[in-house]
């Protein structure tokens, strides 16, 4: 791990600057607002070791598939988010030579992320080879309010010298993904423009035709005071830029305001992009730097009001969790039922941006609790659309029917080259399916499965009827070759979390059947009508519910991971010599698959999420033996963990997951920080704090509370919209209190009691 950031409970800080932490922290302080994002990235030239990055959601790649050996079903592309047109850059030459951190001596430093207010802000002394020194103070934000709109404020003030700086603002598209399988550049130049009163540059990816068109104006101030100056217009191959010359004396301050809007062909027309950019950027430039902030701000507070998780007595713990909160809240907001949420956000390139089924297993609850009932919607309806392309991927693989949703995917293709993954980890379908659940489930929202939920759950349940193997021998059915959420076993048989989802899914999809032919005949009929749908098909389901195999041992009374689990060496993870981890940076893959070690929760994951079918001894007998074996090697193996750990009055495991998921980029705990935060495990995080030490459930309608103070923490509080209302949960050592912030009435359990929550009032339980 490495501890470099400073404990805050509102903001992320760095003090002093050390190269060898940069591209972390370019990581871990990116900002976004869920239609664009930055890797903190400086304005002014940098030549160490950095991954620019600016991506535009929505806006990808279909890169050319890279492999070792080509295997029938491969996907001809892997779809990556594109490093798009870096906005920010402001060069400074000051009498002549680059203001360049790599080069300078550099004074007190100080990065902050803040994440009350969206904001990043840089402060510094550089002084340069010849000994001239200059303090620079910066910060920038991408609009909340206005998503289109990114603003710098940029001061610089010389200390020690009398001379000339030199500024160049500029939009730079002739970038790379640093993950391209070839090296290849995405981009063509399709428009360049430079005018006294701005600059443009428009560029268009060289396969599906996406535009991206940037422009860019600014204004100078200069000892406080607005100054005019004449630029010299530079233009290159994909690059545009202003450049201006500014006599300076020292301690005086020059601020360059540099506003940029970036706007794409998924909202507009090619022909209208240069006219909607203007229009966005000259309605921004005449409001004003300080205006749009504090917009800005009023975006955010209205964002946390929602969302905001308060811990008291332990600023490690709320400093993590409200990171968490922020990444997610800057990653994705739902508006776009085109968009999804990628495993990095806007924060790195590795996956590719890519949609995976961590978006329906650890993303649909945050936003089921902190946002309109819609946000989430538009997540499963973002699935019910790439339907059709999911039963085309089942047939690429040889099914005769069903759907098959990506792992990895853009537009419903999938577009995953690994084997043990593109053709074996089909337990996301299970997750897809239960996503439906947990919607219909949580909010009420009953004609959402007659709307777009029974086609979805019909063709998922007629895979997993063709993917199953009928045994006579042991009139049993199996599931032969698969991967499951531990990625460190492969191509093993009876997975016991895939078994499990599969038939789970057979049962929810018998069961909304039965509730449409009962409550919406006229659906019910249409649907079948349109499905196709056999009696003969359903008494298959049903086959395959009584007598699937699930892998049990009998002396331990634990299910077992898949088949054969046992007959691996068990010791334990704490037994290992600390230098074999982490497995997948010091073992070779060989040695891991067979070994036992556990890269995520796997058994544990099916237990957590068909968590009513088992009883309290289960639990606890699974986690004893599974706990031990695991490395969390995956960034979503930590909240599982935690969580169940909570239910178990495991109080220093639960807060040991905790800390682990919710830091785990603060902290570097696996080393990888630089690729991007793991955004999507972000969502656990928050996961273990509300159903993990808040114990929130939802049975028959009714919102359950099981609430636990892992001991560390005088007291914690959240909040969580639960079908009409907006309810504030808090846990102190003695009671726990729910404020009803609405006015609509909500029905809640608490420790096994019912009580009703009037609008503006609020009850208090003795623990």
């Amino acid at each position: 791990m490495k501890q470099y950031l400073k404990l805050d409970p509102w903001s992320i800080i760095e003090e002093g600057f050390d190269p060898q932490n940069h591209e972390i922290s370019e990581s871990i302080f990116s900002i976004g607002n869920g239609y664009m994002g930055q890797r903190a990235n400086f304005e002014e030239l940098y030549t160490g070791p950095s991954l620019q990055g600016s991506y535009m959601a929505g806006v990808y790649y279909p890169d050319k598939t890279r492999v070792g050996w080509w295997k029938n079903g491969y996907p001809e592309y892997f779809a990556k988010v594109l490093n798009s047109t870096n906005w920010i850059g402001i060069d400074i030459y000051i009498d002549g030579v680059a203001l360049d951190l790599a080069v300078c001596k550099v004074k007190d430093f100080v990065r902050e992320l803040n994440m009350k207010e969206g904001t990043l802000s840089r402060s510094f002394i550089a002084e340069l080879p010849d000994g001239k020194e200059v303090k620079v103070e910066a910060i920038r934000f991408t609009s909340i309010a206005r998503r289109e709109i990114g603003v710098i404020r940029y001061a610089i003030t010389p200390l020690n010298f009398n001379g000339s700086i030199t500024f160049t603002p500029y939009l730079d598209g002739d970038v790379k993904n640093k993950d391209s399988n070839y090296d290849e550049k995405f981009w063509l130049e399709v428009l360049k423009e430079v005018t006294p009163e701005d600059a443009a540059l428009t560029i268009k990816t060289k396969k599906l035709d996406f535009h991206v068109t940037s422009v860019m104006a600014y204004t100078v101030h200069q000892n406080g005071n607005p100054v005019s100056v004449t630029p010299e217009a530079t233009h290159k191959e994909k690059y545009v830029a202003h450049s201006f010359k500014l006599g300076v004396q020292a301690k005086e301050q020059v601020v360059l305001y540099k506003y940029v809007a970036n706007v794409t062909s998924r909202d507009h027309g090619y022909g209208q992009l240069l006219s909607v950019g203007r229009t966005a950027l000259q309605s921004a430039k005449e409001i004003g730097f300080q205006p749009l902030l504090e917009e800005h701000i009023k975006a955010w507070a209205d964002k946390w009001s929602e969302s905001d998780i308060v811990i008291d007595g332990d600023v490690a713990a709320q400093q993590a969790i409200r990171f968490n909160i922020f990444q997610l809240n800057q990653t994705y907001n739902g508006e776009d039922d085109r968009l999804n949420i990628g495993p990095k956000g806007f924060t790195g390139e590795k996956y590719g941006g890519s949609t995976y089924w961590d978006t329906e297993a650890y993303c649909l609850p945050f936003y089921l609790s902190t946002a309109d009932d819609s946000i989430a919607r538009n997540l499963l309806v973002y699935r019910y659309k790439h339907l059709e392309k999911a039963k085309e991927n089942a047939k690429k693989l040889g099914f005769s029917k069903g759907a098959l949703y990506p792992m990895v995917t853009m537009n419903g293709e999938e577009c995953h080259n690994e084997w043990e993954i593109t053709f074996e980890e089909i337990h996301r379908n299970g997750a897809i399916a239960y996503a439906i659940y947990n919607y219909v489930n949580y909010t009420g929202d009953i004609s959402y499965l007659g709307q777009y939920g029974l086609e979805v759950l019909a063709e998922i349940s007629r895979f997993w009827e063709e993917r199953v193997n009928y045994v006579p021998a042991k009139d049993k059915y199996m599931i032969l070759g698969v991967t499951g959420p531990n990625e460190y076993e492969n191509n093993i048989n009876n997975n016991w979390y895939t078994n499990s989802m599969a038939v789970w899914t057979l049962k929810y999809t018998l069961e909304v059947l039965e509730h449409l032919q009962k409550n919406e005949p006229s659906v019910y009929k249409e649907l079948v009508a349109k499905l196709d749908l056999k009696e003969e098909e359903t008494s298959k389901w049903s086959d395959i519910i009584a007598k699937m195999h699930y892998p049990y041992d009998e002396e331990r009374q634990v299910f077992l991971q898949q088949d054969g689990f046992l007959d691996k060496d068990l010791t334990p993870v704490k037994d290992l010599d600390p230098s074999n981890l982490p497995l997948n940076q010091q073992w070779s893959w060989d040695r891991i698959l067979r070994s036992v070690y556990i890269k995520q929760a796997d058994v544990l994951q099916g237990i957590f999420t068909l968590r009513d079918q088992f009883n309290l001894d289960e639990v606890k007998r699974n986690f004893d033996f599974y706990e031990p074996l695991t490395v969390h090697e995956s960034s979503l193996s930590p909240c599982v963990h935690s969580i169940l750990a909570c239910e178990l009055g495991y109080k220093e495991k639960a807060y040991e997951m905790y800390l682990r998921t919710s830091r785990l980029d603060l902290d570097n705990y696996n080393n990888d920080t630089e690729d991007g935060c793991h955004t999507t495990s972000m969502a656990g995080t928050w996961m273990s704090v509300v159903h993990g030490f808040g114990g929130l459930r939802v049975q028959n309608g009714v919102l359950h509370l099981n609430p636990f103070n892992p001991g560390h923490w005088k007291s914690f509080s959240f909040k969580v919209m639960f079908r009409s209302s907006r309810l504030k949960v808090t846990v102190s050592e003695h009671d726990v209190t729910v404020l009803n912030e609405t006015e609509a009435p909500a029905n809640v359990n608490v420790y096994g009691n019912d009580y009703t929550v009037n609008g503006l009032s609020h009850i208090q339980i003795s623990i």
